[in-house]
């Protein structure tokens, strides 16, 4: 298959998957229906499976070489390293939103570490136990095991 039409046949599928994580999002954290869609998205880019280095740079905007080197750092997941390297379709998608957001906010110089720091932060945020805490936090359900001195300023 030419390079330019497995990057349609991806700039296609990740249009149809935005496009219904767009509506996914609208609907409350806790409806069925929003994970029901997020599932159909993750399922759409996991049956793609794999996607050629250099097909993903002209999706994400890089030279083929700098997404080498980010599979290399570990921030693209590498399905197969050899004969040819091969990435993962849905971390590519992942580094595209997060790319996208960078660039509307402004930033183009050191694109590896602000788009690291990011799926690191939403790494944290996707954990249960950390959204449970803030919830519980946000509706005033806390404890105080130790309280702070009286330092007399009011």
């Amino acid at each position: 298959m030419s390079v330019s039409t497995e990057e349609q046949r991806i700039r296609n599928l990740f249009e149809r998957v935005e496009t219904i994580e767009e509506v996914a999002v609208t609907l409350p954290q806790g409806d069925d229906r929003r994970a029901r869609l997020l599932a159909v998205s993750r399922d759409a880019l996991a049956e793609e499976a794999t996607v050629r280095p250099v097909i993903a740079a002209r999706i994400l905007g890089l030279s083929e070489k700098t997404v080498r080197a980010w599979a290399d750092a570990g921030l693209l997941t590498t399905t197969q390293r050899s004969p040819r390297l091969l990435l993962d379709v849905p971390s590519v998608h992942r580094v595209s939103h997060v790319l996208r957001e960078l660039r509307e906010e402004g930033l183009e110089r050191d694109l590896l570490e602000h788009v690291w720091h990011r799926l690191e932060d939403q790494a944290l945020l996707d954990r249960k136990d950390l959204r449970d805490s803030v919830g519980q936090l946000q509706s005033g359900d806390v404890v105080v095991l130790h309280s702070l001195p009286d330092t007399g300023d009011k």
